[in-house]
């Protein structure tokens, strides 16, 4: 008996699998298994010995056992179902492979006004020479002298492929319709969304893959673009206290916040457990899943905020380490600082204290899955400050934060 499931892949997913509907990953018409990675990794082929350069994967969490001969409803961020797969092939990574079926054209955001697909670009072409150029970045005046050139010594037209994957996006887009004004009549630009792979030299191999996919003759690699990050204290930044419930990571949280607030330098957003469940995660449950999907609520407001330059302090318990990792991604990836702060209070000790009678409920049963005592706390090995407030006052406590944040330039 089949079973459908339902899944948001992640970014790098998602605009693997718009190339694989467009038919930019030609001929892949579906997410890769094992032989086929096996023999991408070892010889640059499919199993089957067709020439191709990179892994191109999809994962499922644990929760959806997918099997073979099962489908997977594929959706957006925003919930919009965009493609099914049938599985052919479910590894014990949580790999998922088989072919997808495009569900209606999808929806873009910014420039989807150049999201062309190689056939429509192919048959603007109407089998002229093209010389593609692949951006990931602005492209220089030696590089614009070099396609001037190359276009003119093929007589093709130039093919402007930005490619726009991720926050930076949008900038890439923008770079390459300028350079468009800097070259010939007639130069197109078609934004690709091709997430960039971590190995230079299949990247290249990639990007060219894609490029004579869309028609090119010829294909140029764009320069990589410098980025330099601005100085810590003008960068985002999400101090992300953990710890049990009584070793005094909120009011650590809390006096940060004030002291902070105190100073005037940086925009502040304050996400304490407690406050986040009565608003932002009214309705969930303390069980795993729910912890879970609060922590990643908590995560996704701060990285928000972080985006802009602002500085959040969260101080929830977040007992996994997993979802602890997911915050630190989520946060990094729009370009911004991660600071962990492990209040390593012992169990004895929070216990002790135990204001709100939690722990007392807890060993009588009337509290089931309670961080400590009947579901387990695993403590960061990453952390970026640990500190225990057996001995140590809140004020001196807060004291080591910020002294944290001064000398990471954060704060002046």
């Amino acid at each position: 008996m089949t079973a459908n499931h339902e899944w948001t892949p992640d970014a790098r997913e998602l605009a693997d699998l718009e190339l694989l509907l467009s038919g930019a990953f030609h001929p892949l018409t579906g997410f890769l298994g094992h032989d086929d990675l096996h023999a991408v990794h070892e010889r640059g082929t499919l199993a089957d010995g067709t020439p191709w350069p990179a892994p191109v994967t999809l994962h499922l969490p644990e929760e959806h056992a997918a099997r073979a001969g099962d489908t997977v409803t594929l959706l957006d961020p925003e919930g919009a179902a965009l493609a099914v797969l049938t599985v052919t092939e479910r590894g014990l990574d949580g790999l998922v492979a088989g072919p997808v079926e495009g569900l209606g054209p999808a929806e873009h955001g910014p420039f989807a006004r150049l999201r062309l697909g190689p056939a429509d670009v192919r048959k603007e072409l109407a089998d002229r020479p093209a010389l593609a150029v692949t951006m990931r970045g602005p492209l220089d005046d030696l590089t614009l002298s070099e396609i001037l050139a190359t276009a003119e010594e093929l007589e093709a037209v130039t093919v402007l492929l930005p490619l726009a994957y991720g926050e930076t996006g949008p900038s890439v887009v923008r770079a390459a319709l300028k350079a468009r004004d800097k070259l010939p009549v007639g130069t197109m630009v078609v934004s690709v969304p091709l997430a960039p792979r971590e190995d230079p030299a299949i990247d290249l191999e990639l990007r060219e893959h894609v490029a004579d996919t869309y028609g090119a003759t010829e294909h140029l690699a764009g320069p990589e673009p410098i980025t330099l990050p601005g100085p810590p204290h003008r960068r985002g930044l999400v101090v992300f206290f953990t710890g049990l419930s009584g070793s005094g990571k909120s009011t650590i949280a809390r006096a940060l916040r004030d002291s902070l607030l105190e100073l005037g330098t940086r925009t502040i957003t304050y996400l304490d457990g407690d406050v986040v469940r009565h608003l932002l995660s009214k309705g969930l449950t303390f069980a795993k899943a729910d912890r879970d999907l609060n922590i990643r609520r908590i995560g996704f407001v701060a990285a928000e905020a972080a985006r802009h330059g602002g500085l959040a302090i969260c101080a929830p318990i977040a007992p996994y380490a997993a979802t602890r990792e997911e915050v630190r991604h989520m946060v990094e990836s729009v370009g911004a600082d991660f600071l962990l702060v492990h209040i390593a209070t012992p169990l004895a000790e929070c216990e002790r204290r135990d204001r709100k009678g939690l722990y007392a409920k807890a060993r009588a049963g009337l509290i089931p899955e309670f961080t400590g005592i009947s579901d387990p706390y695993e403590e960061p090995d990453d952390a970026d400050l640990v500190i225990d407030t057996t001995h140590l006052s809140i004020e001196a406590a807060t004291s080591r934060v910020l002294d944290t944040l001064r000398s990471g330039g954060w704060i002046r």
